[in-house]
């Protein structure tokens, strides 16, 4: 008999799965919603979608049946001007994701340590483990700020790569530039996933042209609309690009995605307006959860609300916004068991979660 586990890499059969967010078509079935009235604020995602120029453009091109550029040279051109920095520091993935998939396999041996600062982005110890690695969790502050001393102190001849996310997911907050400097010292590679910078303006991408060791992700996902397209990229010293370009997948990003990034680009004036639209509604959705008393929202500069829920209700109140046909994120986990995260949705989003927390409360 064929005996899969026999030839499965060990450690794989008790290896915990990511657990993803669901589409509103399976989630309409699930929960016996009609699909119209299904309000995602689960995924952080942008609730206005791409651009209408991007609909248009994949409607219009003609050539699905051809391979994608492998080297992404028009895509690259485009971004320099967006980013402001070469094209040589600049490479797309499929998702921010894939490329942080790359750096892990690029530089961890099996047993190196990657550093990891929770509660943050579920991806970073999963795709390291999938790549042979150890995870070790140095946890944030109670504001969620990175401890950046205990960091150091963690690093040692086999850690290869430290994890930050800013802004934050699912707290929101952004990291000081004096702590991404001290961390840089260490001499490991420091990866600042920074899929939410639209919405902070904040950024430590201009630090990449001094510090080799300095790498930032970026997303499409989230501000442009095009997470069901799978677009981000990397901003990398121009040392470290050829390694990334040579290991990744030929054509990675596939034509849809790069159409869809050419015309969000041309089309980044109403795009931005809609970012603005998002942050404003983010700060109506914080003051209106702020009125609620067994609720404590967090301060955040992403486009996600993380809210501590007290009394041990957290599910419950889950549960209830799922039951309205609202839904949000909640983690079972223990640092974060008694929160929910709120994506930001559109006004009328914000008024159904609010009439009905108020009948949880």
């Amino acid at each position: 008999m064929f005996d899969v586990e026999k030839l499965v890499r060990p450690g794989f059969a008790a290896m915990r799965a990511y657990t993803p967010i669901r589409p509103v078509d399976i989630l309409s079935e699930r929960f016996g919603v009609p699909e119209e009235r299904v309000i995602k604020l689960d995924g952080n995602e942008n609730p206005y979608g791409c651009s209408p120029c991007v609909k248009e453009a994949l409607q219009r091109y003609a050539h699905y049946h051809i391979y994608p550029d492998p080297e992404q040279k028009v895509f690259r051109a485009a971004l320099a001007g967006y980013v402001g920095m070469g094209e040589d520091y600049l490479i797309g993935g499929a998702g921010s994701d894939e490329l942080i998939d790359l750096v892990l396999r690029l530089f961890l041996e099996p047993g190196d340590s990657v550093i990891n600062c929770p509660p943050t982005f579920g991806m970073y110890p999963f795709c390291t483990e999938i790549c042979g690695g150890k995870t070790v969790d140095i946890r944030r502050r109670g504001d969620f700020s990175i401890d950046a001393g205990a960091v150091k102190k963690a690093v040692d001849s086999r850690t290869k790569v430290i994890f930050v996310t800013s802004p934050n997911n699912p707290s929101g907050n952004i990291t000081a530039e004096k702590d991404i400097l001290d961390l840089l010292e260490t001499g490991v590679v420091v990866v600042v996933d920074e899929a939410y910078y639209e919405f902070s303006g904040v950024t430590v991408a201009p630090l990449v042209a001094r510090h080799d060791n300095l790498i930032v992700l970026r997303s499409f996902s989230k501000w442009a609309g095009l997470a069901g397209l799978r677009v981000g990229y990397g901003i990398f010293s121009p040392r470290l690009a050829p390694y990334l370009m040579k290991i990744k997948q030929p054509y990675n990003i596939n034509a849809a995605a790069q159409v869809a990034v050419l015309e969000s680009l041309k089309d980044i004036e109403n795009l931005r307006a809609v970012v603005r639209k998002l942050i404003a509604e983010r700060g109506r959705l914080f003051e209106k959860l702020s009125e609620l008393a067994f609720l404590k929202p967090y301060p955040s500069q992403a486009n996600v609300i993380l809210c501590s829920v007290s009394g041990g209700r957290a599910h419950k109140t889950y549960e209830a916004l799922q039951k309205a046909g609202i839904f949000i994120r909640y983690f079972d986990t223990p640092v974060l068991k008694d929160c929910i995260r709120i994506s930001i949705g559109k006004p009328e989003h914000t008024d159904a979660v609010i009439e009905t927390l108020k009948k949880v409360e």
